[in-house]
């Protein structure tokens, strides 16, 4: 498998497998896929620091992920939320942690500090892999959003990449 930095001719199929995890409700609290103009704005839309990687087996696409703003405050530009989305029949078969070791790697080179996720408490898959990495589930939303017409609860996950960034401990 080879994981490198994602590129415009990537976007069908990063489009793809986000649509996927929208449509399996396993991921996001998006209800409705996206369409291209909105994958490229997005990937348009990004600084550097704030990368996009795949993972291709075969010269297919079989996952992605990405360090998002967190909060755009200045406080906070070494914080950097994550996003790992893994094309549908090829989850659970450690892809997810290649891509997050990528994510780490390039993230130190960024000077993030800290990642940080949002998980639905049920998806089981994701946060065993979140926990085997490092990460330390911080707490739970009750209600944080509606999907398919009911409340659900969203998990906050972190990991300290810097354990005193300021040098101030």
């Amino acid at each position: 498998m080879k994981v490198r930095l994602a590129e415009m001719k990537d976007l069908d199929s990063i489009l793809n497998i986000y649509n996927q995890g929208i449509e399996d409700r396993i991921a996001t609290l998006e209800m409705e896929t996206k369409k291209m103009d909105y994958i490229n704005n997005w990937f348009k839309e990004r600084k550097e620091k704030y990368v996009v990687i795949v993972a291709e087996e075969n010269e297919q696409i079989v996952g992605w992920a990405s360090i998002n703003v967190y909060n755009s405050r200045c406080a906070y530009k070494g914080v950097g939320e994550i996003a790992i989305y893994i094309e549908r029949a090829n989850r659970g078969k450690g892809i997810g942690k290649v891509l997050l070791r990528e994510l780490e790697f390039r993230a130190k080179q960024y000077d993030f500090h800290k990642l940080l996720l949002f998980t639905f408490p049920f998806n089981k898959l994701g946060q065993g892999l979140y926990s085997k990495m490092g990460y330390r589930e911080v707490g739970t939303f009750k209600n944080q959003g509606i999907l398919d017409g009911k409340f659900v609860d969203v998990m906050a996950m972190e990991k300290l990449l810097v354990s005193d960034p300021a040098g101030i401990e």
